[in-house]
């Protein structure tokens, strides 16, 4: 199974022109989870198109070969997260990060999609040509040099944070603390923590999955929280999955249960936003029952929030408050005043004591990589576009990007993501189109935040994200049958998309 190539390697090469620039149908930006699935639908579906995968990395598999903190694991089961055209058969529904880069890895050599992708080539810019009608692509190589592609149709593949380094807030007395430091995005191999006592700062996704993980050798583990998050416990395994296992075909035992999830959580996000309230009771209801009647849940798990107005942080198995119950495990609700030379100060005067700090403090949101975007010669920025069904960006043509759903599992969206590309690459075929681009005609349609969460990393991200529309198909449903529907069903020319035929004069800029 290949999972990394030199670079240069690893991808058959292009038609090139004259200065031996390759040039590719479709390029696709990024081998992650998204990468992998939009390379699987475009050479299914649209099978005469060549394409070439480039990733910045040595080695595919993204989010899931990046992050290497313990315990790193899904934070949604795996028959949403996995590709709807490829099952899910292990045995757990939450599954741990190493399960998951096998997976990507396995499908990328199951479907020869990691024969197509070039290793080691970071882009940087991407310009638009409507003469040529085609984008020219400059990638950073590892060993320095700048290579170039042109490309009709670009897929970026990339992600939404910054692979460089997660979010850092900065705290007084930091330079004082004698022990470790250390962000879990940059998590270092000899980092040795057992029979440490260890702080990890923050009341997230990353947080309640570290705190568990690190607590089995850990002489001590505190999870050191502003506010808390809402947390939820969920079985590792799936039930239903696991009796329907041997009893009916693979494909229909996973679309069963995918399906069933798939409403469970559109559910729960929907009575969430109705009665937020009984959902609050009923969460922790759940967390008073596991913790005991002693512990203090109004202070320690009940958010200043409503259920899902951020995303819920659900915990296997109860692992989380397994490691409370067993004494391995503190969460401390209080605000950072300083670092000092043994830990951390808190504004009520207490005072942690640590080896290793874990600042689990979030993500840098970053679109695209960071590649800058340029159409005919004038620079785009993408804040101030309006996503379309929130894969592409008003007036700028030929290009898609994939980006998940906030409140249930990324590739359900990616995976539609994908086959619309398809749908809208085969409608330009047919009509013998150059060029698709998204047009804001309605001047009725009104800007909205792109995400309608009030997530720190959201928040911060406010002038890096595009704006939705008050109206389709500006308007991000976050309903997987909804935009299952408009992604396979609605017509592709919907009067907003504006379609044109390649101009008289070629080349590219």
């Amino acid at each position: 199974m290949a999972d990394r190539a030199e670079v240069g390697e690893g991808a058959p090469p292009g038609a090139s022109d004259a200065q031996g620039i390759e040039h590719f149908d479709v390029l696709i930006v990024g081998a992650g989870l998204s990468g992998i699935g939009a390379a699987y639908h475009l050479q299914t579906e649209c099978p005469e198109k060549s394409y070439l995968i480039l990733e910045g990395r040595s080695a595919s598999g993204g989010t899931w070969d990046l992050f290497r903190y313990p315990g790193v694991r899904s934070d949604s089961d795996m028959y949403t997260l996995g590709y709807r055209f490829r099952p899910w058969r292990e045995a757990k529904a939450i599954a741990d990060g190493p399960s998951i880069l096998r997976y990507i890895r396995e499908t990328a050599d199951e479907y020869g999609i990691d024969r197509k992708i070039r290793y080691g080539h970071e882009v940087k810019l991407a310009r638009w040509s409507s003469a040529g009608a085609n984008w020219t692509v400059e990638a950073a190589k590892t060993d320095g040099s700048m290579a170039r592609f042109t490309c009709n149709f670009l897929y970026m593949c990339s992600g939404y944070y910054d692979y460089a380094g997660g979010y850092m807030p900065g705290w007084p007395g930091m330079e004082k603390f004698r022990g470790r430091i250390v962000h879990p995005q940059k998590w270092p191999e000899d980092l040795e923590y057992k029979d440490k006592r260890v702080v990890v700062i923050g009341s997230g996704a990353t947080s309640v999955t570290l705190v568990p993980a690190m607590a089995v050798v850990a002489a001590h583990v505190y999870m050191l929280q502003r506010s808390p998050s809402y947390v939820l416990a969920l079985p590792s395994e799936d039930v239903v999955a696991n009796w329907l296992r041997g009893k009916v075909p693979a494909g229909l035992a996973y679309s069963i249960v995918r399906w069933k999830n798939v409403l469970i959580a559109m559910f729960l996000f929907q009575k969430s936003r109705r009665k937020p309230e009984k959902i609050k009771k009923w969460i922790l209801g759940l967390a008073k029952k596991s913790l005991g009647p002693d512990y203090d849940v109004a202070k320690h798990f009940t958010p200043r929030y409503n259920p899902w107005d951020q995303r819920l942080c659900f915990i296997p198995d109860e692992d989380l408050f397994r490691a409370i119950r067993s004494g391995k495990a503190t969460v401390v609700t209080d605000e950072i005043e300083t670092f000092t030379e043994k830990g951390l100060r808190l504004r009520s005067g207490y005072e942690l004591e640590a080896d290793i700090i874990v600042t689990a403090t979030g993500l840098k949101v970053q679109l695209m990589g960071g590649m800058e975007v340029w159409v005919d010669g004038g620079q785009v920025k993408l804040s101030r576009a309006m996503s379309y069904k929130g894969m592409m960006y008003s007036d700028v043509p030929n290009l898609a990007s994939s980006f998940g759903y906030t409140n249930a599992s990324w590739t359900l969206k990616s995976d539609l993501t994908a086959e619309y590309v398809c749908r809208l690459l085969k409608h330009m075929d047919a009509g013998g189109y150059a060029r698709c681009t998204p047009r804001k005609r309605d001047e009725a349609i009104k800007e909205e935040p792109a995400i309608d969460f009030s997530s720190g990393y959201i928040q911060r991200a406010k002038d890096v994200l595009p704006k939705q529309g008050s109206k389709r198909p500006w308007k991000l449903h976050q309903n997987y049958a909804l935009d299952m529907l408009e992604f396979r069903f609605a017509s592709v020319d919907d009067g907003t998309m504006e379609f044109k035929q390649a101009e008289k004069r070629g080349g590219a800029e």
